[in-house]
């Protein structure tokens, strides 16, 4: 089964969905410091360099479904919390809006938990409903990458679409790891012998990375880094792997930073030396893309980038088996790649989906 892949990134969602026997034919990215690393990891696809913004609907290739996460600043409970006031967030309405005229037979929206906060109730209603007059059974829910064999607290919600057609609904799969989780021992435990990175991505004093990308940046961290302990130990999962530089987990080799006072930890006194941030091969690991996976960049922020914005490979392989079991239990034969049976059609198209968008931020 073909799919396109919206905001693509490094191309985790695309993987995972790779690796459940979907193919990829398309995908689009917009951010230049991300092209190298999508292409030579995914050569079979071919990628979209435009904002999607200037996409039109009849450009995206025909397929069976339609997966992205659309840009998440603007819901983050770290981030401005504007949602769809924010011109990051609208970007959401352009991924409805390409559902809306293609109709695939599913697709797939990855979020962050912000988009939970109550500042958000009336744009997450808004959006729903959207999806749901294009002509799809809409799931919504709450994942923790951690379930599904991720070595992290990583908690995103997702958007899961069926066309009406089709006569089914998604239900999200099982977690896998309910109970045992994958460690930070195991993930990362045999990594070794990790450089300090330059700003062109080789580590210090021409030092070459043995293990691809397993280098580290110094310098400070944010503002409210220190607002909390940030080292999670061997025998647990990680931190959730953002995609600031600044705001990247600790190794596990230091230990629990001191209380202080509310808002306020230090490092161990005399153990200073051991709270360095984690490689960016040991995020990658985190997330769960493997080590034939590069990352190209030219300062090492870019790598973190990459890789704290994307989706854990393995949590997506999981939602995209569940999705093509569900299709395979169908006589697809029968049933339009694009397009919708007349007792189905949706209530709205692309050019409609704009029209309430803009009713929505001007409201």
């Amino acid at each position: 089964m073909n799919i396109v892949s919206f905001f693509a990134g490094a191309g985790g969602l695309d993987l995972g969905f790779q690796k459940a026997g979907f193919n990829v034919v398309w995908a689009n990215e917009y951010d230049k410091e991300i092209w190298e690393t999508y292409e030579k990891n995914h050569k079979s696809t071919v990628l979209d360099r435009r904002s999607i913004v200037d996409i039109k609907s009849i450009e995206v290739p025909d397929c069976d479904g339609i997966i992205g996460g659309p840009p998440c600043q603007s819901w983050s409970e770290a981030g401005t919390l504007r949602g769809v006031n924010d011109s990051r967030g609208q970007l959401f309405f352009d991924f409805i809006r390409i559902i809306a005229d293609k109709q695939p037979k599913f697709f797939l929206a990855e979020n962050v938990s912000g988009m939970l906060l109550p500042t958000h109730k009336d744009a997450l209603a808004n959006i729903k409903k959207l999806f749901e007059e294009c002509g799809y059974n809409l799931t919504f829910g709450l994942v923790n990458a951690s379930d599904f064999g991720v070595p992290q607290d990583r908690k995103r919600v997702f958007f899961v679409g069926y066309r009406k057609d089709l006569g089914i609904a998604f239900e999200f799969p099982k977690p896998t790891t309910p109970n045992e989780k994958i460690t930070l021992e195991k993930a990362i435990g045999d990594l070794k012998e990790t450089v300090v990175a330059r700003k062109n991505g080789i580590g210090q004093n021409g030092a070459v990375c043995k293990i691809s990308n397993h280098e580290y940046m110094l310098g400070d961290f944010s503002p409210i880094f220190m607002s909390r302990n940030r080292v999670r130990g061997w025998n647990e999962v990680s931190f959730t792997i953002q995609a600031g530089a600044r705001h990247i987990p600790i190794h596990p080799q230091a230990p629990k930073m001191t209380f202080i006072e509310q808002n306020k930890r230090e490092f161990v006194k005399g153990q200073e030396q051991l709270y360095r941030r984690l490689s960016v091969r040991e995020c990658a690991r985190i997330q769960t893309f493997p080590d034939s996976f590069i990352f190209y960049y030219n300062n090492i922020s870019a790598g973190y980038k990459m890789i704290g914005n994307a989706v854990p490979v393995r949590l997506s392989r999981a939602i995209a088996e569940k999705i093509k079991r569900d299709l395979e239990s169908l006589n697809l034969s029968s049933i339009k790649t694009n397009g919708y049976a007349k007792e189905t059609k949706p209530i709205i198209n692309g050019s409609k989906v704009k029209e309430k968008m803009l009713e929505i931020v001007n409201s």
